[in-house]
C-alpha cells in the first residue's frame, strides 16, 4: 500500500471452503498432495503443500516459481524432466544430488509417496500416469514472431481444416474476455493437424475474418488455454506459467474464476505461476504460495511486499506488516506522525505480509541484503510486542492484543468528546453522534471476534462499508492518542526517509 484497490472476486466462500474440504478428505483422485523439496536449485528443505485445487506461486523474478512449477511436473511420466530441468554439459554440474519428494493421491485415495533425483548424471524418478497440460509464456508470442506459422503467411494461404471451439470453451471465453465467442475457428496449416501447426482465426457474421497474426496476445492466450483445458481429460495437472501475461487485470480474475470452476466440474488441479495480485483475489489464502530467497510461505502475500523485499520497486522506504488491517493502521499513523516531523511520505511503501513470522523475516532479509537501495522495518501487532527487536528495525502497535480491539477500545476510552467528529468521519450527520455512541457500546459487549469489529459498526449505521468505518476510527484514534503514534516510529526516526530542511532566509540584503 503507497501513499491500491482491494481486489475482490465474485466467487462465494461456501465454493472455495467447498473445494477446501474436498482436497482435505482426498475427493481428488490423481492429485498433487505435497512437495518436499529437498534440494533443488536455490531450495533446501522447503515444502509445499496443495491445500485448494487452484495453486499460486508469486515472487518476484528469480524468485524460484518456475522451480516449483517443475517440481509439480516431474512425477508424472507424460511430462520429461529435461522441460524443466535440462542439463547442459559441464556447465550444469549444481544439479548432481538434486532431489525432490513427493505426496500424491492415487485412482483410490490412498497417500502414496514418489522421488525424484538427479544422480549420475541422469534423473531417476518413480513416475506415475497422470495427464498433464503445461501452458508456457510463449503461448504470449505474437503470431507474426513464431516460426512455426510461417507457412499460413500469404495470400494463396488456405487451411487444411477448420474447427470451431466447443460450446463449454465458447461460453468461457466469453464469460473471460467479454466478447462473443462462437466465431473463432482453429485452422489446420499442414494436413496431419499437429498442434504446433495450428492457428487460430475469427470468421464473424458480418462476412469478415481475421486470423491470429490480428489478435491479441492476450486474447489468444485466454482461447488457446480454454479450449486445451475443455478438451483434457478430468484429473488434469495445468500448469501455466505467468497467468496474466497479456491480460486486463479484469481478465485475469475471470481466467482464475474459470480455473476454479474446472478444478470442481473436471477435478483438475491447476498450478500457476504470477506477478498479480488480481490473479490472487479469487484465491484463499492457503492457495497462495509465495516464494523468495530459497524459501516458499503459505498465504496471500502482496505481490509488491516480495518485490519490495528483493529491492525492486521504486521506494525510499518499505514497512512489513502482519495483514490489511495493519497496513490501514500503519498507513494513518505515518500519516499523522508526518505531520509533526520532517518524514518524507511520497516513497514510503507500506505491504501486509500474511503473519508476524514473515514481519520478521522479511524485514531481517530485507535489511541484510546489499543489493536493496532502500531501508525497511517491521511492524508487529501489539500481542507480539516480545519480538520487538528495535535495532533491527522491528517495533510493534501499541496495545497488548488485535490492533482492532485497542483502536475500538481507546476510541470508547473518550468516545463522548469524539462522537461529533467520528460521525461526520462516517459520513452522518453530527446529530447522529448518540447513535454512534451506543452502537460502538454494543457491538464492543457483544463482539466475539475482533477482526468483525468494524463490520459489526458498519452493519448497524445504516450498512456503511467496512473501509469506511475502520478509517474513520484510526482516524479519531491517531488524532486524539498522537503518543500512541509517535511510540510506534520513534524508535526508526533515524532510518526514515526525511525532508530537506528549508533553507533559513537571510537578513544581508542582497547584491
Amino acid at each position: 500500500m503507497g501513499f491500491g484497490v482491494e481486489v475482490r472476486s465474485e466467487l462465494r466462500n461456501s465454493d472455495r471452503e467447498a473445494l477446501s474440504k474436498r482436497v482435505l478428505q482426498r475427493g481428488f483422485g490423481r492429485y498433487l498432495q505435497a512437495i518436499n523439496l529437498v534440494n533443488l536449485r536455490a531450495y533446501t528443505d522447503a515444502q509445499i503443500r496443495f491445500d485448494f485445487p487452484v495453486t499460486a506461486l508469486v515472487g518476484a523474478n528469480g524468485a524460484g516459481k518456475t522451480t516449483v512449477l517443475g517440481a509439480a511436473a516431474l512425477p508424472y511420466i507424460e511430462v520429461q524432466p529435461r522441460l524443466y530441468f535440462a542439463k547442459s554439459g559441464a556447465y550444469d554440474s549444481s544439479m548432481q544430488n538434486w532431489r525432490v519428494e513427493y505426496e500424491l493421491v492415487d485412482d483410490r485415495r490412498n497417500l502414496v509417496k514418489r522421488t525424484a533425483s538427479y544422480r549420475q548424471e541422469r534423473w531417476n524418478r518413480e513416475a506415475v500416469e497422470r495427464p498433464v497440460r503445461i501452458f508456457g509464456v510463449t503461448r504470449t508470442v505474437p503470431a507474426t514472431e513464431r516460426k512455426d506459422l510461417s507457412r499460413a503467411v500469404g495470400r494463396q494461404f488456405r487451411g487444411f481444416g477448420e474447427a470451431p471451439l466447443s460450446p463449454e470453451a465458447v461460453k468461457h471465453v466469453k464469460s473471460i474476455l467479454d466478447k462473443d465467442a462462437e466465431s473463432y475457428v482453429l485452422v489446420d496449416t499442414v494436413r496431419s493437424g499437429s498442434n504446433k501447426n495450428q492457428i487460430y482465426a475469427a470468421r464473424e457474421a458480418q462476412g469478415i475474418n481475421y486470423s491470429e497474426f490480428h489478435f491479441g496476445a492476450g486474447e489468444a492466450s485466454v482461447i488457446r488455454i480454454v479450449r486445451d483445458i475443455e478438451e483434457a481429460p478430468d484429473g488434469s495437472l495445468i500448469l501455466i506459467e505467468e497467468i496474466e501475461n497479456g491480460l486486463h487485470p479484469v481478465a485475469t480474475r475471470r481466467l482464475v474464476e474459470y480455473l476454479i470452476e474446472v478444478a470442481r466440474r473436471k477435478s483438475c488441479q491447476i498450478i500457476f505461476t504470477t506477478h498479480s495480485n488480481d490473479a490472487l483475489a479469487p484465491l484463499p489464502d492457503e492457495a497462495v504460495w509465495a516464494c523468495a530467497k530459497g524459501k516458499i510461505t503459505q498465504g496471500k502475500l502482496d505481490v509488491a511486499a516480495l518485490r519490495a523485499l528483493t529491492g525492486r520497486v521504486e521506494a525510499s522506504f518499505a514497512f512489513f506488516v502482519e495483514d490489511t488491517f495493519a497496513e490501514k493502521m500503519a498507513t494513518v499513523a505515518l500519516r499523522t506522525y508526518a505531520k509533526t516531523t520532517n518524514v518524507e511520505l511520497p516513497g514510503i511503501e507500506i505491504y501486509g505480509v500474511a503473519g508476524e513470522a514473515n514481519v520478521e523475516s522479511f524485514t531481517r532479509s530485507h535489511n541484510k541484503n546489499p543489493s536493496t537501495p532502500f531501508g525497511a522495518a517491521g511492524i508487529f501487532d501489539g500481542d507480539m510486542r516480545e519480538k520487538v527487536d528495535t535495532e533491527n528495525g522491528l517495533v510493534a502497535f501499541p496495545g497488548d492484543a488485535d490492533p482492532e480491539a485497542h483502536i475500538i477500545q481507546r476510541v470508547e476510552d473518550r468516545i463522548e468528546a469524539i462522537a461529533p467528529r467520528l460521525a461526520l468521519n462516517l459520513g452522518l450527520p453530527s446529530s447522529d453522534q448518540g447513535r454512534v455512541i451506543e452502537v460502538t457500546r454494543s457491538v464492543m459487549r457483544t463482539n466475539k471476534d475482533p477482526h468483525l469489529l468494524f463490520a459489526q459498526i458498519g452493519d448497524q449505521l445504516d450498512f456503511l462499508g467496512e473501509g469506511v468505518v475502520i478509517n474513520a476510527y484510526l482516524t479519531q484514534w491517531a488524532q486524539n492518542y498522537p503518543e500512541e503514534v509517535a511510540a510506534i516510529f520513534e524508535p526508526l526516526l533515524d532510518r526514515l526517509p526525511r525532508r530537506q530542511a528549508e533553507p533559513e532566509p537571510s537578513d544581508a540584503p542582497s547584491s
